[in-house]
């Protein structure tokens, strides 16, 4: 899908959200099922399968969220399963996350750890990017085995690599 469709989709996401005053709350589903849809290639695999029908891949979405979501999103995840696109949620939802950050005159931060950050946590690193960066960062923590130890940021096309294994090889490069 082009970037000009995926902005489409987002700004349609983000209009409705903020209709319905849960802008925070869709943004955040979007983005974990997202993420959920990258890391799961049965739910994918049968999410876009043509041979199933289009009703019936809807109605897993609505049974998989059920209770577990908004109805913004559910509906929204359905449209997108209905019109062929559900394999563009990550980029739709990392398109609706920028869009909202901009709206709120802030940037959005993608933390790779390999376990979840707490809240505090959290906090501080958003405290120690806003003064490195001088911007208001919205971040996302996304939990990534690979990375052994430590965070990888990245803000746009910035990427702030506080990683063990980087620092290892730091370290061995520097010996």
């Amino acid at each position: 899908m082009s970037d000009a469709q995926i902005s489409a989709y987002a700004d349609a996401a983000y209009g409705i959200a903020a209709a319905e005053g849960n802008i925070g709350e869709v943004e955040d589903e979007l983005f974990r099922l997202g993420r959920v849809l990258q890391t799961n290639d049965e739910l994918r695999g049968t999410l876009t399968d043509a041979h199933l029908p289009v009703e019936r891949r809807a109605q897993i979405v609505e049974d998989l969220l059920d209770g577990k979501a908004t109805r913004t999103t559910v509906s929204f995840v359905s449209m997108l399963v209905s019109a062929g696109r559900i394999g563009d949620l990550a980029a739709i939802a990392e398109a609706m996350a920028q869009r909202s950050a901009a709206s709120r005159g802030e940037a959005v931060a993608e933390v790779r750890s390999a376990v979840p950050l707490t809240d505090a946590q959290l906090a501080d690193l958003a405290r120690a990017l806003k003064a490195r960066t001088n911007i208001d960062v919205t971040i996302r923590n996304v939990v990534d085995p690979t990375v052994m130890g430590g965070v990888v940021t990245q803000i746009g096309d910035s990427v702030l690599d506080g990683s063990v294994r980087t620092r290892l090889n730091q370290l061995r490069e520097a010996f």
